[in-house]
């Protein structure tokens, strides 16, 4: 059966875990792409840093320049970079390059979710389809040419029943009585 593969993280923190400003711009993130944890935002950015060690690296003549051709190969394949980038185009890479590519995020901007949070919900119940293939982790990275065959896997109305459509009667807004004036004493002892 052979030894069981070391399981290792796929993302580094940060070596200066306090720091208000990357805190701030972590979380905006994290908001913006409706991320679980900040996890999946450490495994983007430490991919982007491994390219880019990899870019300084062919630069510096250390690695063959086939590695490079490969990795802007790998990259155009989900529209990170383009098909004509260059070597020095792997160092202006971003984790929101990676981000956009993911399909929670595809799903969001092609309509299918009204949120980001919603459209990682779809994924995770299988609602989401990649040419008829149901998927259910939305942090799969998109190729260019799935992105048009991203549908639903089973039908379903995204937008809430609204009771007076269906001809049930609507909720009855009650609204707050406005407090009536305390009596005056004189009223009050006439009426003792």
């Amino acid at each position: 059966m052979g030894d069981p593969k070391k399981i290792r993280k796929k993302y580094e923190r940060s070596k200066i875990m306090w720091n208000a400003s990357r805190i701030a711009k972590e979380h905006e993130l994290r908001d913006k792409y409706g991320l679980r944890n900040l996890r999946e935002l450490w495994t983007a950015t430490t991919e982007v840093k491994r390219i880019r060690k990899n870019a300084r690296e062919v630069l510096s003549n250390r690695i063959s320049e086939s590695v490079g051709k490969e990795i802007i190969a790998r990259l155009s394949k989900y529209s990170i970079l383009g098909r004509d980038a260059k070597i020095d185009d792997l160092l202006g890479v971003t984790p929101e390059a990676i981000l956009g590519r993911r399909l929670q995020s595809i799903v969001f901007k092609n309509g299918l979710a009204k949120t980001p949070k919603q459209a990682r919900q779809l994924i995770a119940h299988g609602f989401i389809a990649i040419n008829g293939r149901k998927i259910k982790s939305p942090g799969y990275l998109v190729k260019v040419d799935e992105e048009t065959k991203i549908g639903y896997y089973k039908p379903i109305d995204i937008n809430p029943p609204n009771p007076a459509q269906q001809g049930e009667a609507a909720p009855i807004k009650v609204q707050a009585k406005a407090p009536e004036a305390p009596m005056a004493k004189t009223e009050a002892k006439e009426g003792a």
